[in-house]
């Protein structure tokens, strides 16, 4: 049979959030209540300092708070080769894997890995969103546009409009959104929203703290281009529910193809002939789930 991934008791004192994130009080207690009654269903995962006996957290800052709040000195974790930077990384990446991650956990995460020099590519990769959306996260963080990530946060405005907003002079949107407004082209209450967030810009600058920075690259704007911005974030949106889905199903038949033939005999020999003895601690910790 294939091993499981080796699970070791790590001191809960010895390990370090390299990148924490606030949870809801309610669904924190009631991770706390499951831990306590029934233990713990899944270890942690960390990483080691060379030479040390601290360890990076990887994924599972609920259930690590939650062993803290219960008092408990140890928890169970698996021990994995990692650098801090790539702990880091990986860390952001299991947040947005999780099922309900939010629009501001998303942001946080693009402009974190910006800040340690990855390329707009390399981050559409590794939280799986276009580029074209990160490219405009990116610009948005690095000219202080506040409000309007906080828009685009909220699912006010999609992030193509909110691009062509802090790239357009302010009369250029207004006329825009009038003629859109004319020509039945975007939700009346949309246009409401995104004029109401145009004036609070204006009125105390694009920071949430009245901090003001200077426009750079402005182009005009049309009622075309802000059409075209809605159609292609809603394109964007179909894309990404087709891709989750087909995703979803694949890792579905890949976990029920795995649980047929480890119950195969010929296949656990022939793992073992090509001294393949571990799964992938992801695929390991799925089937174990399957099978409890």
């Amino acid at each position: 049979m294939i091993d499981a991934p080796e699970i070791r008791m790590i001191p809960v004192n010895g390990i370090t959030v390299l990148n924490p994130r606030a949870r809801n009080k309610r669904v924190f207690q009631e991770l706390v209540t499951s831990i306590e009654r029934l233990g713990l269903k899944k270890p942690i995962t960390v990483s080691q300092r060379p030479g040390r006996s601290r360890y990076d957290l990887v994924c599972g800052q609920g259930r690590l708070e939650a062993f803290i709040a219960l008092g408990q000195e140890q928890i169970p974790a698996v021990v994995i080769e990692a650098s801090e930077d790539d702990c880091y990384v990986m860390s952001l990446v299991e947040n947005l894997a999780r099922r309900q991650h939010t629009p501001l956990e998303l942001v946080r995460a693009i402009g974190a890995l910006r800040e340690r020099g990855y390329s707009i590519n390399e981050i559409a990769a590794k939280v799986d969103f276009s580029a074209d959306y990160v490219s405009a996260i990116c610009y948005l963080l690095e000219n202080g546009e506040e409000k309007l990530i906080a828009a685009v946060e909220r699912g006010v405005i999609p992030h193509t409009i909110a691009m062509e907003i802090a790239r357009a002079k302010d009369g250029d949107v207004q006329r825009a959104l009038a003629q859109a407004y004319e020509e039945k082209a975007i939700p009346g209450n949309q246009i409401l929203a995104i004029r109401q967030i145009i004036e609070q810009r204006n009125t105390s600058g694009k920071g949430i703290h009245n901090r003001r920075t200077a426009h750079r690259n402005q182009k005009p704007v049309t009622a075309d281009t802000l059409i075209r911005s809605l159609q292609r974030e809603t394109e964007r949106r179909q894309s990404f529910a087709r891709r989750a889905s087909l995703t979803r199903n694949r890792l579905v038949f890949v976990i029920n193809a795995l649980k047929h033939l480890l119950g195969e005999e010929r296949f656990q020999l022939l793992m073992r002939a090509e001294g393949i003895h571990t799964l992938p601690s992801a695929l390991a910790a799925r089937l174990s789930q399957e099978r409890g």
